[in-house]
């Protein structure tokens, strides 16, 4: 199971596309909001998750976790230990983690990405503590992917993908929604 974690103030196309590309790709996502079912996105767009963090009992199912960014999105994840014990889960167990714009951050706070390569939304790199910054817009180092914002959002998205469900599986998808880059 992939988890993306909606906090309050997430920017919208940086969870959902993930979540739309893929499930396309025929991988098993929930979306998990943090404070309850409904949560309001950065732009004032409420999305209804299909859990919430009480519901979330077991992470030995975790194949990956996702962490989209926006502004107080990011700040709210950090702040919430159940995304912190899954992120920690992820990265002990070799789990695929994904985190694009802000939400990187955390990564860096947590010193997940000392000596990874990594790229994060401009004026984050900082706070990257560690990590070998790239201007990339998707960088990916071994089990973490990390994207630069919004406009990146279907990169990231067949990139995940193509780590969960193979190179083949990517290009299909890419393909199927007439995807140029």
């Amino acid at each position: 199971m992939v988890y993306v974690f909606l906090a309050e103030g997430f920017e919208e196309i940086e969870a959902l596309t993930p979540v739309d590309i893929l499930r396309r790709g025929k991988v098993d996502v929930k979306t998990v909001g943090i404070g309850g079912k409904t949560i309001v996105s950065s732009h004032g767009i409420p999305v209804t998750a299909d859990i919430t963090t009480d519901e979330l009992s077991e992470l030995d199912t975790a194949e990956a976790v996702i962490l989209p960014g926006g502004m107080p999105g990011t700040l709210n994840l950090e702040k919430n230990e159940t995304v912190i014990n899954a992120v920690k889960y992820c990265y002990e167990n070799n789990k695929l983690i994904g985190a694009i714009c802000a939400a990187p951050s955390i990564l860096g706070h947590l010193g997940i990405l000392r000596g990874k390569r990594a790229t994060a939304f401009p004026g984050f790199e900082k706070a990257l503590e560690g990590a070998d910054f790239r201007n990339d817009f998707v960088s990916h180092d071994g089990m973490i992917i990390t994207a630069r914002g919004m406009g990146v959002s279907v990169d990231f998205a067949l990139e995940l993908l193509s780590v969960l469900k193979g190179k083949e599986t990517a290009d299909n998808v890419k393909n199927s929604i007439q995807c140029k880059a």
